[in-house]
Order: C-alpha cells, then sequence, then structure tokens
C-alpha cells in the first residue's frame, strides 16, 4: 500500500533492508541519485519492476526533480 515518508523515514527503511526506486528518466537518473537507488522510469515501473526488484522487501520509489 502506498504511504508517503519523510526523509528520516526513508533512511530508517533503507537501513532495514529497503529498495530506493527513482522513477525520472535514465538520463535524469544518471545526473543526480541517491546512493544504491536503482532506476526504473515510471514508464517502465509497471512492466519491470517485477524482474528488477525484490518484491518481498519494501520498495521506496522517489522522483528528485533538480529544476
Amino acid at each position: 500500500m502506498p504511504k508517503a515518508v519523510d526523509r528520516r523515514e526513508v533512511m530508517a527503511l533503507r537501513e532495514a533492508g529497503a529498495q530506493l526506486v527513482e522513477v525520472l528518466s535514465r538520463e535524469e537518473y544518471e545526473l543526480e541519485y541517491l546512493p544504491g537507488a536503482v532506476s526504473l522510469p515510471l514508464r517502465e515501473l509497471g512492466g519491470r519492476a517485477r524482474v528488477i526488484l525484490d518484491l518481498s522487501r519494501p520498495v521506496v520509489v522517489y522522483c528528485h526533480n533538480h529544476q
């Protein structure tokens, strides 16, 4: 179930084994991303998530727009 979390909660989730997913384009991902995050553009999320992610672990999806 989706839930908004703040930075502190993201850090705690990450320490507990959550996966970080950046949903911007690959070009934007290469400019800046959180350490350990994987690039999974929003348009590909539905089709590739099951292949790339371990669905038994929590997933934190974020979109960092540096404009």
